[in-house]
């Protein structure tokens, strides 16, 4: 069968607010820095109403990546949950609007479209604050077997790991995807969700996915080992492709007993970290999809990421396409 969708994105349905804060911000609201953290609808009421102005816009792990896939020129499609409410409606557009296939039924009752508050710091961390919403209700039922099965390679986001509904729906996708002679990937997205799901992680990694996503916190929480080397080893020998990002330091990506290292492409200042990982992935997974060889998935990987930490907001600002052919890619 021809592919239809280069890939297709799992994943949490997400606006984002984005705005700059500093430490004592930070401090004063018990916010731990470079972390990501669940809250309740009053919490991200009350936090919402201290923060600085900022920029809203569509967000979620899965669903920038495949905004970074689009941007390069693939054709993507993506899962995920939101309310029937106007959040909801503002997400939908702006997927439609680059062209990504979204058609997952939106939740007529219950919770509203999931937020996520981003506090950035001057040395461009981000701090999450995430109310999740409709994304905990996406279930296997929202798993469309045409679209997953029509994917190169499915992408599942690991923050999605947590509602045992979401995990349920990875399952019936990793079978749709390998049974059409698919690939699955995933990221592991934050080291508090590993830590949270160690054991059901890894037994996933092991039996269902081909090419697995992670930074270095994330890898050496996952084995839990402070020896990066060994758990970059560890990881490459349960999947076919691990692709490891360690910031300005560049990427590991291992696959047998080949390993490539991937500089960092120079960015003149680093703005704000929000979605690097996403559009790494994104630059990797198109490059996968086109039949490149590991080292330019990778450098197409550090490009995108590159252009992404240059301003606020975690999607691309220019096309990625194009930039990837003024840089020889």
């Amino acid at each position: 069968m021809t592919a239809l969708y280069d890939v297709a994105a799992i994943g949490n349905a997400i606006v984002d607010v984005i705005a700059q804060c500093d430490d004592a911000f930070l401090e004063r609201e018990g916010l731990v820095k470079g972390a990501m953290a669940l809250i309740d609808p009053a919490r991200a009421a009350s936090l919402y109403e201290v923060m600085a102005a900022g920029i809203e816009a569509s967000g979620g792990s899965a669903a920038n990546t495949a905004a970074g896939v689009a941007s390069f020129g693939g054709k993507v499609a993506f899962i995920g949950k939101v309310a029937d409410d106007q959040l909801g409606a503002v997400f939908r557009h702006d997927m439609k609007a680059i062209g990504c296939d979204f058609s997952t039924p939106p939740l007529a009752e219950g919770p509203a479209t999931a937020q996520s508050l981003i506090n950035v710091t001057a040395d461009a961390q981000r701090t999450m604050s995430t109310y999740l919403g409709a994304c905990v209700e996406l279930t296997p039922a929202d798993v469309d077997p045409a679209m997953i099965e029509a994917a190169q390679y499915s992408y599942l986001e690991g923050y999605l790991f947590d509602p045992p509904e979401a995990r349920r729906a990875f399952a019936k996708a990793a079978a749709l995807s390998h049974g059409a002679g698919r690939k699955i990937s995933m990221t592991l997205s934050d080291s508090f969700m590993v830590d949270r799901h160690r054991g059901a992680l890894l037994g996933f990694i092991e039996t269902q996915c081909d090419v697995v996503f992670a930074n270095e916190s994330e890898i050496c929480s996952l084995f839990e080992t402070t020896d990066f080397d060994a758990a970059v080893k560890a990881l490459a020998s349960r999947v076919e492709i691990a692709a490891v990002t360690r910031g300005e330091k560049g990427s590991i990506v291992a696959s047998g007993a080949a390993l490539h290292e991937i500089s960092a492409y120079p960015v003149e200042k680093v703005v704000d970290t929000t979605g690097a990982g996403d559009q790494y992935a994104a630059g990797f997974l198109y490059g996968l999809s086109q039949g490149r060889p590991l080292p330019v998935c990778g450098q197409l990987g550090s490009l995108a990421a590159a252009e992404v930490i240059d301003h606020y907001g975690p999607r691309p600002q220019v096309s990625l396409r194009e930039l990837a052919a003024r840089n020889g890619l």
